[in-house]
């Protein structure tokens, strides 16, 4: 697994703890617009997100794969506690009408991000599974840091608005384990591995500049 560190330095390359808009969050520099923004501008990815996990489950053709992903999926989309329902109450604790984020106009850096996550997860389950190990490997960490930053600075703590990053502190440590042993299973040759660090960059690149575009939209001052 000596070349996995090399994805690993990708990662770290881009990590969402790394990007100003966050660096913000963290720092308490952010306004409850841009929050809301932000949760607006985010949602449909965190819509989509059991729709790449089930792509990339379909596309396989190894069994212990397909049940690895199918216990990501129905985590993420069983029953009325499902992923995007809590994200949604996380945006009703920002004072959010939850019609009004799922019905926003979706920008453009969003809907790049949706559909390059969802190409990977066609492209093959390799490419899919680099793709997610590379966004919930470091959700652990982001959640944390949310929690935190909700809390010291915005007066949000506990209940129904932070209940989507309390689950994803401790769930994504999880689904990023099993991703691994999934990738190194699957990724033999080198051209295999290859593939894997292409699709893990290119997922790195798309949230990144998700949230490039709400830096750009709400003005936010990076050297603040």
């Amino acid at each position: 697994m000596n070349w996995f560190n090399e994805v690993e330095s990708i990662i770290e390359e881009k990590s969402l703890l790394k990007h100003p808009f966050y660096r913000a969050w963290q720092a308490g520099k952010l306004s409850l617009d841009d929050l809301r923004y932000y949760a607006k501008a985010y949602y449909p990815h965190v819509a989509a997100f059991p729709r790449y996990v089930s792509a990339a489950h379909s596309g396989s053709e190894d069994l212990k794969t397909r049940q690895m992903l199918l216990e990501n999926l129905i985590e993420e989309e069983r029953g009325p506690e499902n992923h995007p329902e809590l994200w949604l109450r996380f945006c009703e604790g920002l004072g959010l009408k939850r019609d009004d984020v799922v019905g926003a106009d979706v920008p453009a850096e969003t809907k790049a991000c949706v559909e390059r996550f969802m190409a990977l997860a066609k492209q093959g389950t390799l490419e899919g599974m680099s793709a997610l190990y590379a966004y919930e490997s470091q959700i652990p960490g982001v959640s944390r840091t949310k929690l935190e930053g909700l809390k010291a600075f915005y007066g949000i703590e506990g209940g129904e608005a932070t209940k989507f990053f309390e689950v994803h502190e401790s769930a994504d440590v999880w689904h990023s384990q099993q991703e691994k042993e999934g990738i190194s299973t699957l990724a033999v040759s080198d051209e295999d591995k290859s593939k894997s660090k292409a699709s893990v960059k290119e997922a790195c690149d798309a949230v990144w500049k998700l949230l490039d575009g709400v830096v750009e939209a709400r003005q936010i001052c990076t050297s603040c």
